[in-house]
């Protein structure tokens, strides 16, 4: 399938799984989905399964955005908690559509819990709670990290996958190793066909060495390997280092998970000479993630970087990386976007092009490892092998035949949709990030006028009631049911119990019958829980777990740490310290941060 194909599907509201080879072009697809379905008035929430590959396409984890966080499963406590709380219930009713890249590191189970909460927050039982989802991933790559000799639980195994029934775009363009000898071992390896051929083109990059003038990438399959190569080399240069510390803005927890998922170090030392990877995108200073370069000089205390493609020379100044959750910046850090890039680990290599590398696969211990170290390369020739395992060319058995099936099923989507590159052709560089959101111009000021003679009879100003931004929100997608309404921003639940009624009358008194029809059948009106006044739901939380609200004793905080060591189930432990589940989700994270 081509990308405008793909684009095309996904455009059309359909729930999808994008899906390819290293290089085809998903993240390209992906983003021009995300602007083009933004322009179009689509609230779009941007997930990963890693911190790491969030950061690639500036969005969160699905276990932040979720809400669900170190959860391994959805119990009656947690899903009474998820019904009250009014907070991520407004975070997923705000949303149309759902993105989760790197979907081959996702749990399976992981995903059935996204389902169901959605399901739960958005008062519906169709898949994902209505949501259009976008899967994106190439299953061939990392898998989902497993505890021991736990089965692997892939994404594509889970009931809310076959349940959602995803369509299936398989990008089969080539842009990173178009025309190579290494596309070919890509292929076999992905076909499960290695021959001699193949084995002989890797052999002959086995101990071949870069020229020592060019900075090349070295990636290893562990982190301490990784660490000891570059303060190795920093530590051979032999003039003055400067120290760079992150800052911080933002509550310990917070930051801590922003840090994690960040790929600046907490602590940046550099010396001129030193080999520097750029790890944030700025189009305008002219880097991206992954571009490599070496520092020539420091100017007013920043460092100079020469570009190892084009030998231009960036001044690189601080970068900020936000933690956002319901439209409120929650931590900030602030670094300069740069990592010693002497080498790096395989797993923060995805995601990256790389015009050579210099590859140990002697240490591999997961299948798909050397197939994502060698795809970060654009040629063979950029390719310098330095060891090898039995691992390394491994990928999971079980994908082949799964593989086959999404091919097949992509090639006769393909076959049904119209080609559109005429249509969604490349965004131009000149071309706004933003445009104004069309809206029912008519709707507007029937909403306005309400808005005046609200404000007159409470004796308020009219901005208090609602503020144009949300009326025009309310114009733009004209929501006719509790739950839609309470997906506008700026009209969270007390508006709703205040104004609602009165909204949603002027909204249904002006579309007409058919389209009030076309919006039910597409969303069920919310269940009585949604309106619910937050009294009556606190209430019943307290009523259910008497001691929720009293302050915790050492006592406790000891049994609720040997309790979650010793794996019990939060059930038992609710119904022995008699708190909600969410009493125990805060006071638990307090109490690991203090211990690491």
């Amino acid at each position: 399938m081509r990308q405008t194909q793909a684009l095309r599907v996904m455009l059309d509201g359909e729930s999808v799984f994008l899906t390819g080879a290293p290089g085809a072009g998903k993240t390209y697809v992906l983003n021009e989905f995300i602007h083009r379905a933004t322009k179009l008035g689509k609230t779009v929430a941007v997930t990963a399964s890693t911190g790491i590959a969030a950061t690639h396409i500036g969005g969160t984890t699905i276990h932040s955005w979720s809400g669900l966080g170190i959860r391994d499963r959805l119990n009656e406590y947690d899903r009474q908690w998820l019904k009250a709380n009014d907070k991520l219930r407004k975070r997923y009713n705000a949303a149309d559509v759902l993105v989760i890249d790197e979907i081959s590191m996702l749990h399976g189970a992981r995903l059935d819990m996204v389902n169901e909460a959605c399901k739960i927050l958005r008062d519906s039982d169709r898949p994902f709670g209505g949501l259009q989802v976008i899967l994106v991933g190439d299953l061939f790559q990392l898998p989902p990290v497993t505890r021991g000799s736990e089965l692997l639980d892939f994404a594509h195994t889970s009931a809310a996958w076959h349940e959602l029934a995803p369509k299936i775009c398989y990008i089969t363009e080539q842009h990173r190793q178009a025309g190579d000898a290494l596309l070919d071992v890509l292929e076999a390896m992905r076909r499960g066909q290695l021959e001699d051929v193949h084995a002989e083109a890797l052999q002959e990059r086995l101990g071949q060495k870069p020229d020592e003038s060019a900075p090349v990438t070295r990636l290893y399959a562990h982190n301490i390997d990784v660490e000891s190569i570059n303060q190795k080399h920093l530590a051979a240069i032999s003039s003055d280092t400067k120290l760079y510390t992150m800052q911080t803005k933002g509550t310990a927890a917070k930051v801590e998970q922003l840090t994690k998922s960040v790929l600046a170090p907490e602590k940046l030392e550099l010396k001129i000479g030193a080999e520097v990877m750029f790890v944030a995108n700025n189009f305008a200073a002219g880097f991206v993630n992954g571009s490599r370069g070496q520092v020539v000089q420091f100017s007013d205390g920043m460092p100079l970087v020469k570009l190892l493609a084009t030998s231009r020379i960036i001044k690189v100044e601080l970068h900020n990386w936000s933690l956002v959750e319901d439209d409120r910046k929650k931590a900030e850090v602030s670094q300069l976007p740069l990592r010693l890039a002497w080498a790096i680990t395989i797993h923060k290599s995805q995601g990256m092009s790389l015009d050579a590398a210099e590859i140990d696969l002697s240490k591999s211990f997961t299948p798909g490892m050397g197939y994502v170290a060698l795809s970060r390369v654009r040629s063979l020739q950029g390719v310098y092998l330095t060891g090898i395992n039995h691992v390394a060319l491994q990928l999971n058995p079980t994908i082949y035949d799964f593989d086959r099936q999404l091919q097949k099923a992509s090639n006769t989507l393909a076959e049904q949709t119209l080609d559109v590159a005429e249509e969604i052709a490349p965004l131009s560089e000149s071309e706004p990030e933003t445009e104004p959101i069309e809206y029912d111009k008519e709707l507007f000021e029937k909403l306005k006028t309400w808005r005046l003679s609200r404000a007159a009879n409470d004796g308020v100003p009219a901005y208090v009631v609602a503020h144009n931004t949300t009326l025009e929100a309310l114009a733009a997608r004209r929501p006719t049911t509790a739950q839609r309404l309470m997906g506008i921003k700026g009209f969270g639940p007390g508006k709703h119990t205040k104004y609602g009624d009165d909204v949603l009358k002027i909204i249904l008194d002006h579309l007409p019958e058919e389209a009030r029809v076309a919006q039910a059948d597409e969303q069920p009106q919310a269940e009585t829980q949604a309106a619910i006044p937050r009294e009556e739901k606190t209430a019943a939380l307290k009523a259910e777990y008497p001691r929720s609200g009293k302050r915790w004793t050492p006592e406790e905080d000891a049994q609720l740490l040997k309790a979650f060591k010793a794996h019990e189930s939060l059930n038992k432990v609710c119904e022995t310290l008699e708190r909600s589940p969410g009493s125990l989700w805060v006071k638990l994270a307090q109490l690991l941060e203090k211990e690491s």
